[in-house]
């Protein structure tokens, strides 16, 4: 599988980055025999939150005897100092790791959000602390919604941060704004060395009334052909990598489309676009 320099870190990050939300309600049978073929990809790359149900739990054991194996990334969705340092701590235990390469900011959507997290008390300083403690190396944010790559662009207006994660899909860019203001946030990260995470790549719409058959919030693309056509889309971006669908019975499709990983040029590109403004959008 193809592999990409995250930012500033320097790791060199397979292009499928895992994504614990995986393993929200599995067992820890599952969660090893997903663990296994995660490493039979070559996977590198770890994001995971505490919010993900039983994905911490569940790469514990993993993670205790082949952290060299993985870059492991954690999030906090606590807004104070206090939280923050408490929910990192709890992620360290149930992880079993001594300490995050990557610890990020998540969940932030709208600039209130980010006045929260960044002024006096907020998680940002609890972040700062464990960085300068040794208990992580680097500094993300991460986010969903309409508004996120502006709320990033502002974000880096006011701290350096190593990382950020963000919604892409070909849908999604269908939006005029939301696609120039991701683009911006993309040339900013190139321009300063930032490694950058997309998600919600094979999403193909709100679940509206539809039966939720995956554990994904989102419902997915769930054959070989489209999941291929946005991962293809997605990885032609300038991005790092893309976090991996949430529901173990996709991801199998997911990661033989990253190792089949075609770049696309900018007339298929924009072809995809075309046909993305006749699709609902995730997030409007």
């Amino acid at each position: 599988m193809e592999t990409r320099r995250f930012g500033r870190s320097g790791h060199m990050s397979t292009v499928a980055i895992f994504g614990g939300a995986a393993f929200w309600e599995v067992e820890q049978a599952q969660a090893d025999e997903t663990m296994r073929l995660v490493i039979e990809h070559g996977v590198n790359h770890i994001d995971v939150a505490p919010q993900y149900g039983n994905g911490e739990v569940r790469l514990g054991p993993w993670l205790e005897r082949e952290r060299e194996r993985f870059f492991v990334g954690c999030k906090t969705m606590e807004r104070t100092r206090a939280e923050a340092a408490a929910d990192l701590a709890r992620s360290l235990e149930r992880l079993r790791i001594q300490a995050f390469d990557l610890y990020q900011l998540h969940g932030i959507k709208t600039m209130d959000e980010l006045d929260q997290v960044m002024g006096p008390g907020g998680a940002f300083e609890a972040i700062l602390q464990a960085r300068e403690a040794g208990l992580t190396r680097y500094i993300g944010i991460t986010g969903h919604g309409i508004d996120c790559p502006a709320v990033f662009n502002e974000a880096l207006e006011r701290f350096d941060f190593d990382s950020v994660l963000f919604p892409l899909n070909y849908i999604q860019f269908a939006n005029p704004v939301y696609r120039q203001q991701a683009e911006t946030l993309i040339q900013t990260c190139q321009a300063r060395d930032i490694g950058m995470m997309v998600i919600k790549s094979v999403t193909r719409g709100p679940w509206g009334q539809q039966a939720q058959n995956y554990t994904t919030w989102y419902q997915p693309f769930d054959d070989a052909e489209n999941i291929q056509q946005a991962v293809n889309f997605a990885l032609s971006q300038p991005v790092t990598g893309l976090c991996t669908v949430g529901d173990v019975n996709i991801l199998p499709l997911m990661l033989q489309a990253c190792e089949k990983f075609t770049p696309l040029g900018a007339e298929r590109q924009a072809e995809l676009i075309q046909a993305g403004k006749g699709m609902e959008a995730l997030f409007v």
